[in-house]
């Protein structure tokens, strides 16, 4: 993230939030951020590829509501 956000840096989450219960997704973060204006330097929707991919992969289905919407809108897999 380049503009300094309250100066938080960091933020954790989870590729289609995988991970521990309660994990946010990468993807819904990576969204709202750009929403918000701020330059990530992340591609949304290679992201969105990618947590399809993986979530594919090991039969679960993706947890990001921003992968969701996209995927649904775009045609996305």
């Amino acid at each position: 993230i380049r503009k300094n956000l309250s100066g938080i840096r960091v933020f954790d989450s989870s590729v289609a939030g995988l991970g521990a219960t309660g994990n946010v997704a990468t993807e819904d973060v990576v969204y709202m951020l750009h929403g918000m204006g701020y330059e990530t330097g992340v591609d949304l929707l290679e992201l969105v590829r990618v947590g399809n991919y993986i979530s594919q992969q090991l039969g679960r289905s993706n947890g990001s509501k921003a992968a969701i919407a996209l995927s649904s809108k775009l045609q996305i897999n």
